[in-house]
């Protein structure tokens, strides 16, 4: 076997990660255009090879197109390693000055054979109640 073909293989290096955004109305004030979000992300290695996030890197858009890009090490100030099947769970959150935008990106991770590879946030919106009609 040619010593690069194991990584083209999407079942050794597979991060699945699911998000659920949710609107924290009491921080939020929308007369002066403050809106809080908090998201919790679940992080599953449902690949073959133990891996670690090393990185973050989010992408906000809000209504009117405005984009933030976040960058840092880990996530909640942890680097979780983990096995193949194994989970990890956190929550955080970011503030727009709209009442609905969109959050997508990436972690940056390394697999235990020293590989690197990203694992894709689909992309998911944060919607204030009142945007709702």
């Amino acid at each position: 076997m040619h010593p690069m073909a194991k990584t083209m293989n999407e079942e050794t290096y597979k991060i699945n990660v699911e998000v659920t955004p949710n609107y924290i109305e009491e921080q939020s004030s929308p007369d002066q255009n403050h809106y809080v979000f908090s998201y919790t992300v679940t992080i599953t290695n449902d690949g073959k090879m133990p891996a670690r996030l090393l990185t973050r890197h989010w992408i906000i858009t809000d209504a009117m197109g405005e984009t933030q890009e976040v960058k840092g090490d880990g996530v909640v100030g942890e680097q979780p390693y983990l096995k193949p099947g194994e989970g990890f769970q956190y929550t955080s959150g970011t503030m727009m000055k709209t009442a609905s935008g969109s959050m997508t990106g990436s972690y940056q991770m390394l697999a235990e054979d020293g590989y690197h590879f990203e694992a894709s946030i689909p992309e998911f919106y944060l919607l204030a109640p009142t945007t709702l009609h």
